[in-house]
């Protein structure tokens, strides 16, 4: 795997790095057993949601207090 800019690890369980568009992204490491993945603007921001993500995944309460907001649904069915 290549060094990707400020790649960081993070409480031993997920990566965090800076993308080429100043945007942060977060993934949990391979060995994690929970695979999950995020983006956002600032780094701290994005390593507080990770931890939300991850707590809230473990306990199998994720998909109560999460919603998508946005889709790749244009309203037109092909």
């Amino acid at each position: 795997m290549t060094q990707r800019k400020n790649e960081t690890i993070v409480d031993e369980t997920f990566h965090v790095w800076e993308t080429r568009y100043g945007m942060w992204s977060a993934k949990t490491i391979e060995s994690y057993d929970i695979q999950h993945g995020l983006t956002g603007m600032y780094r701290d921001n994005v390593v507080e949601m990770m931890r939300f993500h991850l707590k809230h995944a473990r306990e199998g309460t994720l998909d109560s207090i999460t919603r998508v907001v946005g889709g790749s649904n244009a309203g037109v069915d092909l």
